[in-house]
């Protein structure tokens, strides 16, 4: 049953978000005003939490390290300031608040990377000519095609 929160609250969600995770690796593209131009900001850095679900109300923690000093936001979702949520690289996690990276230092801090399970579309490779398409090729005056 929905109610009529959830019928006003649809037409704000964005479609195309990625499932964002714990532990993954993202950019967030959030647009900034400075006094009165508009420009987009790119944040990127470790996922240690994600929160209140994948509704209006959903957030994540993201923290990057930026000159030695560790850096933490909180982005919401759905908001309209962020523009967009690529996600980079996904690591294996075993916790959903990865809180103790705050604390933790140099291999301690490190997590295995995976797979993204992103289906990779690879473009199919042109069908080199075969010997007689060549020799005909050089025959008509053609050059011999390089590889």
């Amino acid at each position: 049953m929905t109610t009529q929160v959830d019928t006003f609250t649809k037409s704000y969600l964005k479609p195309g978000l990625p499932e964002v995770r714990a532990g993954d690796m993202v950019r967030v593209y959030q647009k900034v005003k400075d006094g009165d131009k508009e420009r987009v900001q790119v944040f990127e850095g470790l996922v240690l939490a994600a929160k209140h679900g994948k509704g209006i109300e959903g957030t994540i923690t993201i923290r990057k390290v930026a000159e030695g000093v560790g850096v933490e936001r909180i982005f919401p979702l759905h908001s309209p300031l962020s523009e967009n949520i690529e996600l980079v690289k996904r690591a294996k996690v075993r916790r959903a608040k990865l809180f103790y990276l705050r604390s933790a230092k140099g291999k301690r801090a490190k997590l295995r990377a995976r797979e993204l399970g992103l289906a990779a579309v690879e473009e199919p490779a042109e069908n080199p000519p075969t010997s007689d398409e060549v020799v005909a090729g050089i025959q008509a005056g053609g050059e011999e095609p390089t590889k």
